[in-house]
């Protein structure tokens, strides 16, 4: 990890920069494989299953046999874990109903909105370094509650033609209605365009490399609603002299381990503390069963001392991080300043890893700085909020002047009319 001592603001946005790797440059990559999908449907889908993940499929849909087998095979304590996490996770969004309410902005103008599902919606699960089960419940348990109608969901198969057993569980334990077997860029352009197996969605969510960022941008242009933009994971965490070292540097090797492009940091006014950190992630990093690539994401990664809190607390709302944990003495106080996060772990006996997993909050989140004007995924990414409005006898008399007089100076005489028309017979 790199270390940056008291860095000054117009260092800040190199200090911060995001190990990403630019979209464009795989524009005419990814174009081709979605213009491919788009005209050829299956078979392209599957041609392409054979080329980038080695794997021969007669059938794009897992069957009903294949998902009764994977649950023989989970272990028992995995179902376990599954079940609490599904159940926390389910208690968290399900609190975020929306309960829409009638207002009468004026005598006899009544307004009111209602949530309504997406109907049909799309799922993207990553094979890749990692099973992610866990984002089979982040994305369907929500899904579910918001009662959208259909829920597909793709993941790439292993070399047998064959989906991990806990992504399967999870998606039948969360509500998935149809699971198909197509990974990277060809799984976007499938549920955007829909083919022969694969259903078109109105909103694909889900993280994926960088071909899948990519893809879900280009059809997100015309053809498909999607969750957020998205690149590689990353990790704050803010510390002072409090914090203990072996929580830091795990924290930050959680995330490390995620990919080669991922990145950590710690933000300190603690120099004892980013040394004793500093020391404690090469420790830890030699145990991890996945070192070689938190080796490498660690080279994206920085250890930063500033002077103070007031300085840290500045430094961290640039940087919008995806995940933010906190671990210094007064970390209520500091969490009402932070004003730019995904998601914000609160104390030293909060870790990232809770969040990812089983607390109940979403892991699908903002990264590289998006978290500025996006939210992470909750029940309201899986519904449309329609207004109605009703107005009365007397309610027309009242507004219908004013809105004359708008659309006349608007220069729109249509909008005038349509009131005009019923003033007048209102005045009979």
């Amino acid at each position: 990890m790199k270390k940056i001592l008291y860095p000054r603001k117009e260092e800040w946005a190199e200090i911060l920069r995001r190990p990403t790797l630019t979209t464009e440059a795989l524009h005419d990559t990814v174009k081709e494989v979605l213009d491919t999908v788009k005209a050829e449907g299956d078979k392209a889908v599957m041609d392409y299953e054979e080329r980038f993940d080695k794997v021969k499929l007669d059938s794009l849909k897992v069957t009903e046999a294949e998902i009764a087998e994977a649950e023989k095979d989970v272990p028992i304590e995995l179902k376990a874990a599954i079940m609490l996490a599904q159940k926390n996770i389910h208690a968290f969004h399900a609190s975020q109903r929306f309960e829409g309410k009638k207002v009468q902005t004026i005598p006899g103008v009544t307004c009111w909105q209602k949530a309504v599902a997406i109907e049909k919606v799309g799922l993207y699960v990553p094979g890749g370094t990692a099973p992610l089960f866990s984002t089979v419940l982040m994305l369907a348990t929500p899904a579910q509650i918001a009662g959208c109608k259909e829920i597909v969901l793709c993941t790439p198969p292993d070399r047998e033609g064959k989906v991990h057993p806990a992504i399967l569980y999870a998606a039948r334990l969360a509500g998935v209605n149809r699971i198909f077997k197509v990974g990277g860029v060809q799984a976007i352009a499938a549920m955007a365009y829909g083919t022969e197996s694969v259903p078109k969605v109105y909103k694909i969510f889900g993280p994926g490399n960088q071909y899948v960022t990519a893809a879900k941008q280009q059809v997100s242009l015309r053809d498909v609603a999607i969750d957020m933009p998205a690149g590689p994971s990353e990790v704050e965490v803010l510390a002072d002299e409090t914090a203990d070292p072996v929580f830091v540097a795990a924290d930050l090797l959680s995330q490390a381990e995620h990919g080669v492009d991922s990145q950590a940091m710690l933000v300190t006014d603690s120099e004892r503390l980013m040394k004793e950190v500093e020391y404690e992630v090469q420790r830890q990093l030699a145990l991890l069963p996945r070192w070689e690539i938190a080796e490498k994401s660690l080279a994206n990664s920085r250890l930063v001392l500033v002077k103070d809190m007031d300085e840290a607390i500045a430094l961290t709302n640039e940087y919008a991080p995806e995940h933010l944990i906190i671990e210094t003495k007064d970390y209520r106080e500091l969490a009402e300043r932070i004003v730019n996060a995904g998601s914000v772990f609160l104390g030293p006996l909060t870790p990232e890893s809770a969040g990812d997993y089983a607390s109940g909050t979403n892991h699908t989140l903002p990264t590289n700085g998006y978290a500025k004007a996006y939210s992470g995924v909750n029940l309201d990414s899986f519904v449309r909020k329609i207004t109605f409005q009703e107005i009365t006898h007397d309610g027309i008399q009242t507004i219908g002047p004013a809105i004359e007089v708008m659309a006349a100076n608007e220069q729109l005489g249509a909008h005038k009319n349509a009131v005009s028309v019923r003033l007048k017979t209102i005045r009979k």
